[in-house]
């Protein structure tokens, strides 16, 4: 079972909201790495190099090589903690893997052949409504995506999640209810009236956002 990225961090012993402040002005991220036979242990990462892995998007849900200074191990991505006005990572959970347990985890959709579908070129659009499903499976099953052909699709159709194709080992997190779209190829004329829908919708809408605690 081979991993996709390689991570190196470093183990720290200082834990709380003031030791996490003082690793974070120093360019480093506190981290925890938990699961398996081990203890939780309490990591730090280097913010820069960190911040070029995120933005590679099998980086949330492929297999990670761990180093630190005595051991490596394979890990996957479970929480990140981001700050809500700045672009800085605050906190990272890392869930130790083994190749006989079974991973519950995000997979990102890739949407296969969109501009010549047959339903956008009739003149409709492609509306993605969701852009990653969750799936168990064995680490060695783990897909780096799941793609969804829509070549085929007219307009009015629509793939639901009952109908996504799963690799050989890969099952859905939760029963799949039959009408849950994933993707539709639509009207122009339905989509821009889903648009201010969903504009209304969010009309005075707030998020509140705080720095994580630490134990």
């Amino acid at each position: 079972m081979s991993a996709s990225f390689e991570i190196n961090a470093q183990p720290r012993r200082d834990a709380g909201k003031g030791a996490s402040r003082r690793l974070r002005r120093q360019g480093l991220v506190p981290a925890i790495v938990y699961g398996g036979e081990h203890k939780p242990e309490m990591i730090n990462l280097v913010h820069n190099e960190l911040v070029r892995n995120l933005e590679r998007e099998g980086f949330y849900s492929q297999v990670l090589d761990l180093k630190t200074p005595d051991k490596t191990e394979q890990v996957v991505v479970k929480d990140v903690q981001r700050h809500p006005a700045k672009p800085f990572i605050l906190h990272l959970d890392f869930q130790r893997i083994s190749a006989v347990e079974k991973l519950r985890m995000a997979i990102p959709l890739h949407f296969l052949n969109e501009d010549s579908a047959k339903g956008v070129k009739a003149g409709g659009m492609v509306s993605r409504k969701l852009t990653e499903i969750e799936v168990i499976c064995l680490p060695k099953d783990l897909p780096r995506s799941i793609e969804i052909d829509l070549l085929e699709m007219a307009i009015g159709d629509a793939v639901h999640l009952s109908q996504v194709l799963l690799p050989e080992g890969v099952v859905l997190a939760h029963a799949p209810d039959p009408d849950v779209p994933v993707v539709a190829v639509q009207s122009i004329q339905v989509r821009e009236e889903e648009e201010d829908l969903e504009a209304e919708d969010g009309e005075g809408e707030g998020a509140e956002s705080a720095e994580p605690e630490e134990s």
